[in-house]
């Protein structure tokens, strides 16, 4: 594909800038530079949902795998499952970014920690301008600005030609601070749309136009379900898609134009991060089991890495081919995902489940969120059929066509727990589409600040050495987690030793 017409010899028109606000708590604005902060980096963003955004991230690091170039993926927001996608197409663990859970400082820290030299892609989120409220704050705009990032804008192109370049062009003028890359149309029904939506949007807005994609059913190519897309692991032709996908991005991206878009980028200031486990002090050889398989597969690199920092080992279970629960470890912890569409095989485990009925009887900490409290609660309901879970929580959960809880969250801690002080504030996110059904029975530690919670504006249910919430909470927006898992597992294994008779 030939590069569009340029005004500065370089594959793109001078970005146009102007004052930006600065009164509203917002990402600083990025000066540029050349010194080692500079690492080619790309904001992958759209107009709304369903642009195509997932689709130009995928392919763009899939292009760069195969010509030689070692890239590195983030995703804006708290999303696993696309961040899941990220890690598949990219070969290495995507990264979170979100200004709400970890500030502008946390975000920048990450990033710049985890960029590569080659390509940097991040993901953004919704619309390029959807943020937390009317103002847009902690949208993709806001953290494209503070990592230096310029904006490649996926334009889904069905049934318009010139009205994209004016969705373009008020993009470019909402904030003069952003910088833009260029253009990519999505969804193209032929040559003569191509052409006419082209010329109006690089006539119009100075951009160039880096990419058309034709008409395709993106949904044949990533599928969905209620909570977005798939994760990779399920879908069924995942060889299949990986090939079909680089074909259509390798014949319809200029792949040189926008190399040097990314290139040309900004240098941001990286603070270091501020969250520490100087004050856990744990001792080394902890024994903490992390249940991981096709039902749980919702868990942050960071989190993982940050136990595995402070000295836990970590031992990945899975109830779904484990005849048996390990008697030990000295913490556990449950992430989110989906049991309810593994309800059958989690029912079928019961051994499993006896053993960790067992060491919750003992005393062992118990870690759990949204799809980890359903595995902890009596049973499941879901689609007319019952399926009787581990019974640690005396909750019944069901499952619901329509989200029940969806968005950022803030819990603050008032009543004691296994885990986290009272008086503790925590901010984190939930998208779920269960609720705990008669929750009379059940216990909680938290007051929901902000978000749904698990019911009656409560989360944290607590039984014994159990915390389980419908709320995900990110190490590095929320270092106490670290350390109060850690802390709770060395307090246990302590226990453990004593039981143990010495020989």
């Amino acid at each position: 594909m030939k590069a569009p017409p340029t005004t500065d010899g370089a594959g793109r028109p001078p970005v146009r800038r102007g004052p930006r606000p600065t009164d509203r708590g917002l990402a600083p604005r990025a000066t540029r530079g050349s010194g080692p902060r500079c690492l080619p980096r790309l904001a992958i963003a759209g107009l709304g949902g369903d642009s195509g955004k997932t689709l130009v991230s995928l392919g763009l690091l899939l292009l760069a795998r195969e010509k030689g170039l070692k890239p590195a993926a983030f995703k804006k927001g708290p999303d696993y499952i696309d961040a899941a996608w990220l890690t598949w197409a990219c070969g290495t663990a995507a990264r979170n970014l979100d200004t709400y859970l970890m500030g502008f400082d946390g975000a920048r820290a990450s990033f710049f920690r985890h960029a590569s030299p080659d390509l940097s892609v991040i993901e953004g989120n919704r619309g390029l301008y959807d943020g937390s409220d009317a103002r847009g704050t902690h949208s993709t705009a806001e953290l494209a600005k503070a990592l230096g990032a310029p904006v490649l804008l996926v334009l889904n192109g069905t049934k318009v030609t010139r009205t994209a370049a004016a969705m373009v062009l008020g993009c470019q003028k909402m904030d003069p601070g952003v910088s833009f890359a260029g253009v990519v149309l999505n969804q193209v029904s032929g040559s003569r749309h191509a052409r006419v939506t082209r010329q109006a949007v690089e006539e119009t807005t100075g951009l160039p136009v880096l990419g058309v994609l034709p008409r395709a059913s993106s949904g044949d190519l990533l599928p969905g379900r209620h909570l977005g897309l798939v994760t990779p692991s399920e879908h069924p032709h995942i060889r299949e898609l990986e090939g079909n996908v680089r074909r259509l991005l390798d014949g319809h991206l200029d792949w040189e134009a926008l190399l040097l878009a990314a290139r040309r980028t900004q240098a941001a200031p990286a603070p270091e991060p501020t969250g520490t486990l100087s004050d856990a002090q744990p001792e080394a050889g902890l024994r903490i089991g992390v249940v991981r398989d096709s039902a749980f597969t919702f868990y942050y690199p960071e989190n993982l890495e940050g136990l595995e920092r402070g000295g836990a080992r970590l031992i990945f279970l899975s109830p779904l081919s484990d005849g048996r629960f390990p008697q030990d470890l000295d913490a556990l912890y449950i992430g989110g995902g989906f049991p309810e569409t593994h309800g059958p095989e989690l029912t079928a485990a019961r051994g499993w489940m006896e053993g960790l009925r067992a060491a919750v009887g003992a005393g062992l900490p118990v870690y759990a969120e949204c799809g980890g409290l359903m595995l902890l609660s009596r049973s499941i309901r879901w689609e007319g059929r019952s399926y009787p879970m581990a019974g640690v929580l005396a909750v019944d959960v069901e499952v619901l066509p329509d989200p029940q809880g969806h968005g950022y969250a803030e819990l603050e801690v008032d009543r004691p727990n296994p885990f986290f002080e009272v008086g503790m504030r925590l901010r984190g996110h939930e998208f779920h589409y269960s609720r705990i059904v008669l929750p009379a029975a059940a216990g909680t530690a938290a007051a929901v600040r902000r978000g749904t919670g698990a019911f009656n504006g409560r989360d944290g249910l607590v039984e014994g050495p159990v915390w389980a919430a419908y709320t995900h909470l990110h190490a590095l927006g929320c270092p106490e987690w670290t350390i109060s898992l850690l802390r709770a597992a060395g307090d246990f294994a302590h226990i453990r030793k004593t039981r143990t008779p010495s020989v």
